[in-house]
């Protein structure tokens, strides 16, 4: 039996379609077996799935909403076991509100990828710390790119640092941001 591309890719969208959870082919010194919802735990098997797609219901429909059932139920109901039937949905937990930020803070943002440090070395003390007065043009921490290391200035901006939302060490990307000032 030969399987191109092709004729895989119709045979994982027919199985897609259906309530088949695990198919096994032989032919020869071929064997295929593909199964629907489990990661891959032996040497040389792949585990192909399909992305799942979650639309996160408001807060007023999460508490509105009946918990999911639990997995006793489940098996219970119908006699299906849970080998049988399609993997539950992962509870819906709403994410933390984040402390309000006053709309007159300034942003310090970070103007490329890198490694975030709040000293210069590891026993040197921060450039700056919560609470602490910047002027203007005052190096705020440090961003290592390619081994090379860059100051972060607060360039147009003086006043209090109110929040460093980075913990040193820790990788930045470009456009976040690192800590929110209350200008003078």
């Amino acid at each position: 039996m030969q399987l191109d591309l092709n004729q895989l890719c119709e045979l994982l969208t027919v199985l897609d379609k259906t309530g088949i959870s695990e198919l096994t082919l032989k032919s020869g010194e071929l064997e295929l077996t593909i199964r629907k919802g489990i990661q891959a735990s032996e040497p040389g098997t792949l585990a192909v799935g399909h992305p799942a797609v979650t639309t996160l219901p408001t807060i007023a429909e999460t508490f509105a909403s009946p918990t999911l059932a639990s997995p006793s139920t489940v098996s219970q109901n119908s006699g299906a076991s849970l080998t049988d039937s399609a993997p539950l949905a992962p509870a819906v937990v709403p994410a933390p509100v984040p402390a309000p930020v006053d709309t007159k803070w300034v942003s310090i943002i970070s103007p490329m990828v890198g490694t975030f440090y709040r000293a210069a070395a590891p026993d040197e003390p921060p450039f700056v710390a919560v609470g602490d007065r910047i002027k203007v043009s005052q190096t705020v921490c440090i961003i290592e790119a390619m081994k090379l290391m860059n100051e972060i200035d607060a360039d147009e901006v003086s006043g209090q640092v109110m929040e460093i939302l980075v913990q040193n060490g820790e990788p930045v990307e470009y456009g976040q941001i690192l800590m929110r000032i209350n200008p003078d």
